[in-house]
């Protein structure tokens, strides 16, 4: 393959399946995907040529992110073995099925590993729902950089390549909830040869073939949704200019640091650069490459150039460590650059070297995707595994993922910054084809579909009304703050798959569990009639997530006005059916530009409506999101930032985030006294009291104390990983 020399946004992708098969097709299709020593023998392997380490344990199923990848590189013709929840304290485990020929692909799982570890109050959870019998402590913290560097030991000079949810989203310099400071990008902590970011299947089977082919790792540079490690200052070849990132969204006044954007490196072919801030801009030139210096002073126009050949700087590790302004700045930047349609090449120095990112993968195809969902799954656990009893399993097993991506852009959420805002859905045949799989294959099944979902629950075939306008836009969500004219919000394909899945011979029912986006479901009346009639069992759970303007602006959230048409829809298409059925609510505490005052009239809403929730939700920052960026640097990255853009109110403090979740729980008794502290610091003593208006009684139920609130249970977390 002639590949150019970096990652090309107006390239077209080649076809997933258009590749001659390897050679090693011959041995044919394995019942499982072989995890030790005795299973390679059986078939008749002398060796893997790509082996998959993973914190999950191995379930063949598409829902499964080791599952998926390794089937899809099956099907490609390579041997794939997988090594699930090896013991990181020695090397031993990590042996077990030899060099592979090709690569290691280290995946935490599909969950990052400091959440699924703990919990939003920094505390260790007791279960693990990707574990069989839901053991904890199967994995190690920062499960991708301990799993890299014990294949680097294990076999000194094989590739080892990291990928999947935990490694997507550190793949820039990202605060660290859990130790409570700016951390590196992963790949040099993993000191991996490759990261490979977002849904990964295009990446990763090019990725086998040219390794396959003899090319050398190091000089595979062109991949969309790569990232890897260069000397300071590299840039690809010929033709290409660098920018500093505040020329492609300019903060407001920074702190007055040495100008973290003039550059003094020798880089690929002897380029040299520097600059200063006072300077208007300039260009130096080596070996044919231009490298345009634009700098935050300057007030002269930016020239025009060729956005497959930029590359944005963005500040340096160091940088954003020490400034969080210069952090918000940096994350705003990458989320704007996340559109395949147009996004650059992004750059981030730390120390000596930088960190390179490619352009992020151009989604599947609707055949694509069907390609890679109609693997021979076995969708059940490994035999290794014998009776033991795998949670996460447990809750998929009678679902159907019919989609992926979320144009949402939820700030708290990493679905769309692992899958992307461009929705990749499966055709009818595909989708139908699985559930008569779970039928005649899945023991246990009783006739009822418990999810014909995904990330979210209605934006199956839903894209923007004309590609041109997607591929230029720079819109971090499509229906926030409002519905884009642009999108199309029709549910009629949405509405004959639900109708064709029922009518399948031994489908019972159909549920619809995945998450709703209501202000979507609303434009479309037939929709939620049919929704309700045919598809709840008993309870809808839906996620407003607040009630206050405040929190639900830094949320990019409908208003509660949505919720409120969503919910008369629905009680009323209840009524018609002849059913009793119910909204289940879920609310976030403690998010980034919530005050005391907002949780307060949360909880007056709640007890209003009658609410009185079990199971609640504390913001938990994830690495990358930009909630997180919030919540690190009290400044909103969905505005331009400086150190006059205002800040943001965030509940940083143990006792506060216990109190914004005691207003969620306020009919708690355990939750009183310290509801009463804070209505009276309030000025709210008036809902201190034991009639019907008043949120908190004067006293409290012998025995209960002052109890301490308990550990966080949360919904659910669907992240499924499509990457190594």
């Amino acid at each position: 393959m002639n590949a150019p020399h970096a990652a090309d946004p107006a390239a077209a992708p080649r076809g997933l399946f258009t590749w001659r098969k390897h050679w090693a097709s011959r041995f044919g299709i394995a019942p499982f995907l072989p995890m030790s020593r005795s299973e390679i023998d059986a078939l008749g392997w002398d060796s893997c040529d790509i082996i998959l380490v993973t914190g999950d344990a191995y379930v063949d199923h598409p829902s499964f992110g080791m599952a998926l990848i390794g089937r899809l590189l099956e099907a490609q013709g390579f041997r794939v073995g997988i090594i699930s929840q090896p013991d990181w304290r020695s090397v031993h485990a990590f042996r077990t099925l030899g060099r592979p020929n090709l690569f290691f692909g280290v995946t935490a799982g599909n969950m990052d590993s400091m959440v699924n570890r703990y919990t939003a109050d920094r505390k260790p959870r007791s279960d693990d729902a990707y574990t069989p019998n839901g053991e904890a402590d199967r994995r190690p913290d920062r499960a991708v950089v301990v799993y890299a560097q014990r294949c680097r030991e294990a076999f000194p000079g094989s590739n080892v390549v990291i990928g999947s949810i935990e490694a997507s989203l550190r793949r820039i310099a990202h605060y660290d909830y859990w130790s409570d400071k700016v951390r590196r990008s992963v790949l040099p902590d993993a000191k991996a040869d490759l990261l490979l970011y977002g849904n990964a299947e295009r990446a990763v089977v090019e990725l086998a073939h040219r390794l396959a082919a003899g090319e050398k790792i190091g000089d595979i540079r062109d991949l969309r949704g790569s990232a890897f490690m260069v000397p300071r200052g590299w840039l690809p070849g010929s033709g290409w200019n660098e920018i500093d990132s505040t020329k492609v969204d300019a903060p407001g006044v920074l702190i007055r640091h040495a100008d973290p954007y003039a550059v003094t490196v020798a880089g690929a072919g002897g380029v040299a650069c520097s600059g200063s801030g006072g300077e208007a801009g300039g260009e130096a030139a080596a070996g044919g490459v231009r490298v345009v210096q634009w700098h935050r002073q300057s007030h002269a126009r930016m020239p025009k150039l060729d956005r497959a050949r930029t590359a944005i700087r963005l500040p340096s590790y160091e940088q954003v460590a020490a400034d969080p302004v210069l952090y918000a700045h940096a994350s705003r930047v990458l989320h704007l650059e996340s559109n395949p349609g147009n996004a650059r090449a992004l750059v981030q120095a730390h120390g000596e070297r930088d960190v390179w990112l490619n352009p992020p993968p151009i989604p599947l195809t609707t055949a694509e995707i069907d390609g890679v969902f109609a693997a021979p799954f076995q969708r059940r656990p490994h035999p290794a595994y014998g009776e033991a009893k795998i949670p996460a399993f447990e809750m998929i097993r009678f679902s159907v993922n019919i989609m992926r991506g979320c144009f949402g852009g939820c700030t708290f959420c990493s679905i769309t910054e692992h899958e992307g805002r461009i929705i990749q859905s499966r055709s009818e045949q595909s989708i139908l084809h699985e559930i008569e799989e779970i039928r005649e294959r899945t023991p246990g099944f009783t006739g009822i579909i418990s999810d014909l979902g995904g990330p979210t629950a209605n934006m199956y075939r839903l894209a923007c009304k004309d590609r041109r306008i997607e591929s230029a836009c720079r819109r971090l969500s499509c229906v926030f703050p409002g519905i884009c004219e642009n999108l199309d919000t029709d549910h009629t394909p949405l509405l004959q798959l639900y109708r064709k899945a029922r009518a399948l011979p031994g489908v019972k029912k159909v549920l619809i569990s995945s998450g709703l986006r209501y202000d979507l479901a609303v434009r479309d009346p037939a929709y939620v009639r049919e929704l309700v009639r045919h598809h709840v069992g008993g309870y809808l759970k839906i996620a407003p997530e607040h009630t206050e303007e405040g929190p639900l602006a830094h949320m990019m959230k409908p208003g509660i006005s949505s919720y409120e048409q969503f919910r008369l829809m629905f009680e009323r298409f209840s009524k018609e059916a002849g059913k009793e059925q119910y909204l289940i609510p879920y609310f976030i505490a403690a998010h980034p530009g919530t005050t005391d005052g907002d949780m307060l009239n949360l909880a007056l809403w709640l007890k209003r409506n009658n609410f009185r929730l079990d199971q609640v939700q504390t913001f938990l920052p994830t690495p990358m999101a930009l909630a997180t960026a919030m919540y690190h640097s009290r400044r909103n990255p969905l505005h331009r930032v400086g150190q006059g853009s205002g800040s943001v109110e965030t509940a940083r403090g143990a006792r506060q985030r216990r109190l914004h979740k005691a207003f969620l729980r306020y009919h708690d008794p355990g939750n009183w006294p310290l509801l009463r502290e804070a209505l009276r610091r309030m000025g709210r003593a008036d809902l201190i009291g034991n009639g019907r208006q008043h949120l908190v009684p004067f006293t409290q139920p012998h025995g209960s104390g002052s109890q301490r609130i308990g550990p966080l249970q949360s919904r659910p977390v669907r992240q499924r990983s499509a990457g190594t």
